[in-house]
């Protein structure tokens, strides 16, 4: 599958959704979401951006119509077209940012129209319909990078300064994920408790320290295995695993699936084809 639309209510949603394609999940209404056990909620007009076998839960508080949009990474490559849609690490592969948008009720009927055009050009099969659901892609994906942009530069402007360790633990995390795992060398550099750190990390990205640490090798890892010919003995070195098995044991946990079968259902990107 390529490209695909379904629609539900959510009532009949899952209980638990992951898949091997992108996601975009356009729907309107309140209650709690989650991505990867990471509680959200939500309200009024609502859309959601998922990447490759990331596992989402809805808890509606009532029964709402629900639109999902698959695309598979060779359809339409993020990374190939990140010049024009600057979606990757904003409404993709981003830890540290809440994975919705709460739309507009003019945005929301838009982008369900859009969604509507791509199901009905996938029905018609004509030659040129490739070319156009890929511009109304694209056209969904800078919509809610441009969303997203204005909501995280509003907060700039309101001067919501983010926590000091917060911040600082992000910076450190991001130089030294590969080599450090544990806590106590994060709270270390920072001069702090475990706890202090936990608890302003927890403020700020209503995730845990560890959660993040582990999101953040599992993120790597997916990168590496869809952007690369790397063997995955070589990605579990560079993630600072020195066994292979202990990494696909530490990536199936988390993920649900091996590196192996993960990189066969996802593809390897014309990113990769291109560097080689």
């Amino acid at each position: 599958m390529e490209v695909k639309i379904h629609s539900h209510c959510t009532s009949d949603f899952p209980s638990e959704f992951t898949t091997e394609n992108y996601s975009v999940i356009l729907w309107e209404g309140t209650g709690v979401f989650s991505v990867d056990q990471i509680n959200y909620s939500y309200k009024k007009y609502n859309i959601l951006f998922l990447s490759p076998y990331q596992k989402v839960k809805l808890a509606p508080e009532s029964d709402e119509k629900i639109n999902i949009l698959f695309f598979h990474g060779d359809y339409y490559c993020i990374e190939y077209h990140k010049e024009e849609v600057a979606c990757n690490g904003l409404l993709f592969n981003n830890i540290y940012l809440n994975p919705s948008i709460e739309l507009s009720k003019e945005h929301y009927e838009y982008i369900l129209e859009l969604f509507n055009y791509i199901r009905k050009e996938e029905t018609e099969k004509h030659p040129f319909s490739e070319s156009i659901i890929k511009t109304y892609i694209q056209l969904i994906l800078a919509i809610g990078s441009k969303q997203k942009s204005s909501i995280e530069n509003s907060l700039i402007a309101n001067e919501k300064l983010p926590n000091k360790n917060a911040a600082e633990f992000q910076k450190l995390l991001e130089t030294h994920f590969k080599s450090e795992k544990e806590l106590s060398f994060y709270s270390d550099k920072l001069n702090i408790t475990n706890n202090t750190l936990s608890k302003a990390v927890k403020k700020e990205f209503a995730k845990t320290p560890t959660q993040l640490i582990n999101e953040r090798i599992i993120l790597e890892a997916k990168k590496l295995l869809h952007l690369t010919y790397r063997s995955i003995k070589e990605i579990a070195s560079e993630l600072g695993f020195s066994d292979e098995f202990y990494f696909s044991r530490y990536f199936k946990k988390s993920v649900g699936c091996s590196p192996k079968k993960y990189r066969e259902k996802v593809g390897i990107s014309v990113v990769a084809k291109m560097s080689m």
